[in-house]
């Protein structure tokens, strides 16, 4: 997309976004928004037992979770919440490789953001920044009065 920011409200709070997660899943599995640019919000997550599954492997699962929180998010900062609310619609991941431990981090690039439905692709990589899961997430636009 171009350079003018998507966001709705102007400048990102990263800190409003975290307390505001910190009691449901995202802060049950150390999701913590790191960056933001334009046209896109990262977030990173510890690779931990919390989010192994038994071979000692960050789950697919968990992945997911990181994707779809982080376009949710960039959905949701993209629109006017005074309207429309941004609900996930669709999501794939395709896992690439293991993750064991340190974090992983997501960066959610908005693909097209229509009147009633945004494509978001998630990137996610290890600390050496190679690439774990490649996601694709469609998002839902619904006004306000039928959410």
């Amino acid at each position: 997309m171009s350079e003018a920011p998507i966001w709705h409200g102007g400048a990102v709070d990263l800190a409003a976004i975290n307390a505001n997660s910190a009691h449901c899943m995202p802060g049950f599995l150390g999701i913590e928004f790191v960056a933001y640019g334009p046209d896109w919000i990262t977030a990173r997550m510890p690779v931990t037992p919390r989010v192994h599954q038994p071979f000692g492997r960050l789950h697919g699962g968990a992945s997911v979770v990181l994707a779809e929180t982080v376009a949710s998010v960039g959905a949701s900062l993209a629109v006017d919440t005074s309207h429309s609310v941004a609900v996930g619609m669709e999501i794939n991941a395709n896992h690439i490789r293991p993750a064991k431990d340190g974090f992983v981090h997501a960066t959610g690039r908005c693909e097209s953001r229509g009147r009633t439905s945004q494509v978001w692709t998630v990137r996610i990589v290890d600390d050496q920044d190679k690439l774990v899961c490649l996601s694709r997430v469609t998002m839902a636009v619904i006004a306000n009065e039928r959410k």
